[in-house]
């Protein structure tokens, strides 16, 4: 048995090796179609890889309070609603036990200048734990400290690429920025970051939230407190965060007089984020491996379509071999084995095309996207089944024929 397939093998190679255009094209198909499965699931894993980065750069364990009620997995009224103020925080770091940490944030895009540079900047008011909750370290300098933001100190840290933008080479530290014609002292950069979910994170500019809420944004008269766009919370550990979002929740609707209907505000967690997100991604993927792999589908129709003409045109051949006592066995063998190689070496060229492509990409683009290993395997074990599928139906239209009108034609 070992005997026939190897010689079935080499006869196929060589029937193969005759028509090597005609060989190359039926390929074509299944090249395209590997690459592009292997291609799709690598950017694809990528893409996660790079969401969950983008999440991981918000801080850890962290719980996100908006004001709006949310409806439908989207945030409604967010931009118009003043629901959270300050004070609702200093509640929240006061009374919540699972919470490790809490800043409140409240941000507008400001026209900055120093000397004769000058540009529009998100201006973000906030309180000194914000590098703790949202993992964000400070690169020279420091941050401001609570006695600062109480006294309304005209202090501010600037993110890494407004220090390029506005001082170029120069240290920023001790030097006096403008931010609506207001004076404002530098001391501290922050460390560079990047972007996260859309937004340049290098690119800000660091105030006291009393300064922001006082002096940039105005403030209403009809509060006691100033309000905030945002309130970031970091739980102890990932296993509390449940009992953060809880206590948060809760004492949210106690401080709002909320005792029946929907909260004016919107608790969401990292992991609820990050879920959401993987879910997106996750169907991303699959929808892209799919759509890959119709051209697989396509190549294994290429290869049935040319193997039946390959039958018509070897009637002759085919009629020698039954004469001289060729089995219909070992026709359809023949003939199978033929289009398996076809898939399979054209299997292993999108392979190859895949690899380089997936290297491309991450070369060019921010996404780590690789080459799975699953991918290979399944792209492989499809190439194989194609070529036995589509194989067999020319190899059984090759193994009916009679010697004598094989041999006639």
């Amino acid at each position: 048995m070992g005997v026939d397939l190897v010689e079935n093998v080499s006869m196929a190679v060589r029937t193969l090796s005759a028509n090597k255009l005609r060989s190359c094209l039926t390929m074509l198909g299944i090249i395209i179609g590997n690459a592009s499965v292997i291609a799709m699931i690598g950017v694809g894993q990528g893409t996660q890889k790079f969401v969950n980065q983008q999440f991981e750069a918000l801080g850890t364990n962290v719980l996100f309070v908006l004001p709006g009620i949310q409806q439908g997995g989207s945030q409604l009224g967010a931009a118009q609603a003043n629901t959270l103020v300050l004070a609702d925080a200093e509640a929240i770091a006061r009374e919540a036990p699972a919470v490790a940490g809490v800043t409140p944030e409240k941000t507008e895009l400001l026209r900055v200048n120093w000397a004769d540079q000058d540009t529009q900047v998100s201006v973000t008011g906030t309180t000194p734990s914000y590098t703790s909750v949202r993992n964000a370290p400070v690169g020279r300098g420091r941050f401001f400290n609570q006695l600062e933001v109480q006294s309304n100190h005209r202090i501010a840290v600037l993110g890494s690429e407004t220090a390029s933008m506005l001082f170029g080479n120069r240290d920023p530290l001790g030097e006096k920025i403008r931010i609506r014609n207001l004076s404002f002292q530098v001391i501290g950069v922050m460390a560079e970051k990047g972007s996260s979910m859309g937004t340049n994170q290098d690119e800000v500019i660091f105030v006291p939230i009393t300064v922001m809420a006082n002096q940039l944004s105005g403030r209403d008269g009809s509060l006691t407190s100033p309000t905030v766009q945002s309130i970031s919370v970091s739980a102890h550990s990932p296993e509390t965060i449940s009992a953060a979002q809880y206590q948060v929740t809760n004492l949210l609707r106690l401080r709002h007089n909320i005792k029946k209907g929907d909260n004016d505000f919107t608790v969401r967690s990292q992991q609820d984020l990050l879920r959401t997100a993987n879910t997106v991604t996750g169907m991303l993927v699959v929808l892209l491996a799919a759509t890959s792999g119709i051209s697989l589908l396509v190549g294994g129709i290429g290869i049935m379509n040319i193997m039946l003409v390959s039958v018509t045109e070897r009637t002759h051949e085919i009629g020698l071999r039954k004469a001289i006592g060729a089995t219909r066995t070992d026709l359809l063998v023949q003939f199978t084995t033929e289009a398996v190689i076809l898939s399979l070496v054209g299997g292993a060229c999108g392979i190859l095309i895949a690899v380089a492509g997936t290297l491309l990409v991450t070369v060019l683009t921010p996404l780590e996207a690789a080459v799975s290993p699953a991918a290979i395997i399944l792209a492989v074990g499809v190439s194989g089944a194609i070529g036995l599928g589509f194989g067999v139906v020319p190899a059984r239209s090759a193994a009916r024929l009679e010697p004598i009108v094989a041999l006639r034609s």
